[in-house]
């Protein structure tokens, strides 16, 4: 599996200022990012989100803009410090997994494979590479951070919920449950040189998938795992 490219985001830090244009005080006022610095900073987001999969979130901040095709200057213009920079990537994976719910949501008929395509997509962002990112010393309640959150976690609730008042998805599972098991299938965690295991992701997720459908052919054991217990744990 390929990464493709990051949408633009919506957290752009890279303005253009008007100057003043007579001797009396103006309002400064922030127009829209250039185009080639959209790009630019596009292209930092993928090369920081490749690596950081391939190499955990302590990759080199000097290859990361190597892999851009940036200098260092541009890429410490967008993002003054790793810690900016490993939070965007991890908004920008809840954001194209949100918009992978918003597409799955978009389907009419069967609700479930609506449910299953979602998954599989969801699997394809290495939602499991972002964990040790998740976990690091960044401020986890930065208002870009907690807003991303909120957005996939509602949407994806919205897909289960829909295919359980379908019935054909048991209702002792929530949304915990399903990302929990896309983040473990989805490979490795960075860094472990696993690449191997790829073929294996969406067969494996099929598997379960399957054992999600409804009816239910056993009880699980103890309840339905929220976000919040697993950020609790």
């Amino acid at each position: 599996m390929t990464l493709t490219s990051t949408p633009p985001s919506h957290r752009p830090e890279e303005y253009t200022v008007h100057a003043p244009t007579t001797a009396q005080p103006v309002q400064r006022k922030a127009t829209r990012p250039r185009a080639d610095a959209l790009r630019n900073r596009e292209r930092i987001v993928t090369a920081a989100r490749e690596m950081f999969v391939e190499d955990g979130p302590e990759a080199p901040l000097d290859e990361i803009a190597r892999r851009a095709g940036v200098g260092n200057a541009t890429l410490y213009r967008n993002f003054p410090d790793r810690d900016a920079l490993v939070r965007e990537v991890v908004c920008s994976v809840m954001d194209r997994t949100a918009q992978a719910a918003e597409e799955a949501l978009a389907v009419t008929g069967d609700a479930f494979e609506a449910l299953s395509r979602f998954a599989h997509a969801a699997a394809d962002e290495r939602i499991s590479a972002l964990c040790p990112m998740v976990s690091s010393t960044f401020d986890q309640h930065h208002p870009d951070l907690v807003a991303a959150r909120e957005r996939v976690e509602r949407l994806i609730g919205e897909v289960m919920d829909r295919a359980k008042a379908a019935g054909q998805l048991r209702a002792d599972v929530g949304v915990g449950d399903l990302m929990v098991a896309v983040s473990q299938l989805s490979r490795p965690p960075a860094g472990t040189g696993c690449f191997v295991n790829d073929r294996f992701v969406h067969r494996h997720l099929q598997l379960l998938l399957d054992g999600l459908r409804a009816p239910a052919r056993s009880v699980l054991p103890g309840t339905a795992t929220t976000m919040e217990d697993l950020r609790q744990a």
